[in-house]
């Protein structure tokens, strides 16, 4: 009947309008019709293989030896391996995620998903946007997770939002100081009750950094625009501006010939250094935009450079963005992030440390860190310049050093007549013992943990475990042996809870796992890896499997975990004590890949799982990967929270969260999302 009565309609000759209108709807319709879908264009794919379901060998869950969340075992799923470049093997699989594609509107904004968040006391948020899609928000409450709508961070006055570290730039705290005589301004400050769950935005012309090992001698200017530092130190050759780059010419202040010669002075003044064998383990302090540690590298010498976030503008910024390790850190009234007898070397030149101050605590907080037997690098103007305070700094050291038991094992001037000390830190305790002056005094015994995580500078001269023979902690054997040996003959008290046949069974246990699935299933370009952050490094397995690949690794150990790092450190890697409820000293955008095995459960016992996943972003460089190893109910609870950030995310073996990070910020007035 209704097909009659339009076929009548249609053969009145009165209706022409009606029926030229009628027609070009139905042709428009069969068209829409039979037309195929357009492709979406995936910012992270990975091979058709994983959405099927085979068994193969299985890959063991076995999580790291230090942790304290326990997993179940079963919490592995056989299957085969994918390479990572998007080829697949017969009857691979990994159940993928729904993810968001890339917002290719610049002119509305994507839908909120869940609730707001808080930005914290000092990172206040402002903008209206969210990330995610439905599939997110469907997911995220079936977990049980309140995803915010995501929103860029507002900064004090003077802090730059793009470069916004929370803990060091929280300007209330800062302005509530009773004091500002002993750096307490430079040291960490952390917003509370909320934590900040804010985006910082990104600098305007932001891009891929260059790739390693040319990002040594240059990077984008965009990426880190401060141009003050080449004003600053122009007579110096730190840093100069051209065109869209900075360049590197690897000059310092104490590098008159160029960064190179003076590492080779070194050598050639105290053969003993060994570089790159016997010294594995640098310490620089005030290093500038860190060439000495970058030319290190060519010696196999891992380098950790500090310094404040001070008028020395993004100095430890443009460390990081070279590809150089660096960590942001100040010698103030609290302990550096490291454990005792850690470090081969120290090196300053001119980093203008009073190390004389307060009794000599800053040079009491190196003879911590000193392993016993390493050596003190200092180049600064007191050793070679005549003037009356640089004889007055000079004649209180030799006081300072002496009184520390350090032995000067060479003073001399390169050809350039600036003047190089090294001093030597004793192997045994018996010159401490014989001082006529108990000053500074020994430091009590102490029992348990003893984690410089917020802890006050000592006052007191902290002595190494000796063994039977009363010699102290002997020197590791030769890099690269070392890498597989837990400590030598004697470590400290907190290290010697863990045995051989847990360290052997760690380290075989990340080779396996990282050269099985790592390195073949994970849609990672690790070409482009130049450095990664282990939030939970344990015995810093993880690093040691990556030990051939062009990248270094930042070694985190939860402050509450067992103390493992020293055996880091014995091992030649680097790292730091952190808790991961307050941010990492370190810039945005910084690291390529943020890794993180079996801690978040236990984390967000204290703290909420969208302030931990506000800090991953932003340690995160764009277009880069965070890889988290859990249980599946943690991956559940973790996977719309990285979805409503438009990452790409995808699960791999029930037990690996694998997302890549884009170039998404929310919206907010003025500005577009990227």
């Amino acid at each position: 009947m209704a097909i009659s009565s339009a076929l009548s309609f249609l053969s009145d000759r009165k209706r022409p309008i009606v029926v030229s209108v009628f027609l070009f709807l139905l042709l428009s319709s069969l068209f829409l019709l039979f037309s195929p879908a357009p492709a979406a264009l995936p910012f992270f794919s990975f091979p058709s293989s994983h959405l099927s379901s085979s068994s193969s060998s299985p890959i063991a869950a076995t999580p790291p030896p230090l942790t304290p969340v326990s997993v179940p075992a079963n919490a592995s799923s056989p299957e085969t391996p994918v390479d990572a470049s998007g080829g697949s093997n017969a009857g691979a699989t990994a159940p993928t995620r729904d993810a968001p594609q890339p917002d290719r509107s610049r002119s509305t904004p994507p839908a909120a998903v869940g609730v707001r968040g808080s930005a914290g006391t000092n990172g206040t948020s402002r903008g209206v946007s969210a990330g995610g899609d439905g599939a997110g928000a469907a997911a995220a409450a079936a977990a049980g997770v309140a995803v915010p709508s995501w929103e860029v961070c507002e900064v004090g006055k003077g802090v730059v939002a793009a470069d916004y570290i929370p803990c060091l730039d929280n300007v209330k705290a800062v302005k509530a100081l009773k004091s500002l005589r002993h750096m307490e301004h430079r040291e960490r400050h952390c917003p509370t009750a909320p934590r900040p769950r804010c985006l910082v935005p990104l600098p305007t012309g932001y891009r891929s950094p260059l790739p390693w090992p040319r990002s040594r001698d240059m990077i984008w200017y965009n990426n880190v625009p401060h141009p003050k530092l080449v004003e600053y130190k122009k007579d110096q050759n730190w840093v100069r501006k051209s065109g869209n780059y900075f360049v590197f010419p690897g000059g310092g202040t104490q590098f008159k010939a160029g960064v190179t010669n003076y590492i080779r002075f070194i050598q050639q003044i105290m053969p003993n250094i060994e570089w790159g064998t016997h010294t594995r383990t640098v310490l620089d302090v005030g290093c500038g935009v860190a060439s000495f540690g970058g030319y290190l590298l060519d010696r196999n010498v891992i380098t950790m450079s500090v310094a404040p976030k001070d008028e020395h503008e993004a100095q430890i910024q443009f460390a990081l963005e070279r590809g150089i390790p660096a960590l942001l850190a100040v010698i103030g009234t609290q302990k550096l992030p490291f454990p005792d007898n850690s470090f081969d070397v120290i090196h300053c030149a001119r980093c203008r440390v009073h190390w004389y101050a307060d009794g000599g605590k800053p040079l009491l907080e190196l003879n911590r860190v000193l392993r016993p037997g390493g050596y003190y690098i200092w180049s600064a103007t007191p050793v070679y310049r005549r003037g009356k305070r640089d004889e007055d700094d000079w004649n209180v050291m030799v006081t300072l050093t002496k009184s520390i038991c350090w032995r000067t094992v060479v003073k001399s001037k390169d050809v350039n007549r600036i003047g190089v000390v090294i001093y030597q830190k004793p192997t045994s305790n018996s010159c401490y013992f014989e001082r006529k002056q108990n000053e500074p005094p020994l430091c009590p015994s102490r029992e348990g943990s003893h984690s410089p995580w917020y802890a006050p500078l000592d006052s007191c001269l902290l002595l190494p475990a000796v063994s039977s023979s009363g010699e102290g902690n002997s020197w590791p054997i030769s890099w690269p042996e070392r890498l597989n040996i837990k400590y030598s003959t004697i470590s400290d008290n907190a290290s010697t809870q863990f045995s051989q046949e847990k360290f052997d069974s760690d380290t075989k246990h990340w080779k396996d796992l990282v050269s099985e699935v790592y390195f073949n299933e994970f849609a990672v370009n690790w070409s482009t890896v130049r450095n990664v952050m282990d939030m939970n490094a344990g015995f810093g397995g993880f690093a040691a499997s990556l030990i051939h690949k062009p990248l270094w690794v930042m070694n985190v150990v939860p402050f509450d975990h067992p103390e493992a790092l020293p055996i880091i450190f014995n091992r030649g890697l680097i790292g730091v004590y952190h808790d991961w409820c307050e941010s990492f000293n370190t810039y945005p955008r910084t690291y390529d890949l943020v890794h993180m095995s079996y801690l978040l459960q236990g984390l967000t016992n204290r703290c909420d799982i969208i302030e931990v996943a506000a800090e991953i972003d932003r340690i995160l460089r764009p277009g880069k990967w965070f890889v988290l190893q859990d249980t599946e109910q943690v991956i559940r609870k973790m996977d719309p929270v990285l979805r409503s950030l438009h990452y790409r995310t995808a699960i791999v073996k029930q037990q690996f969260l694998v997302a890549r990070k884009g170039f998404w910020r929310p919206y907010s007035a003025g500005s577009e999302s990227r």
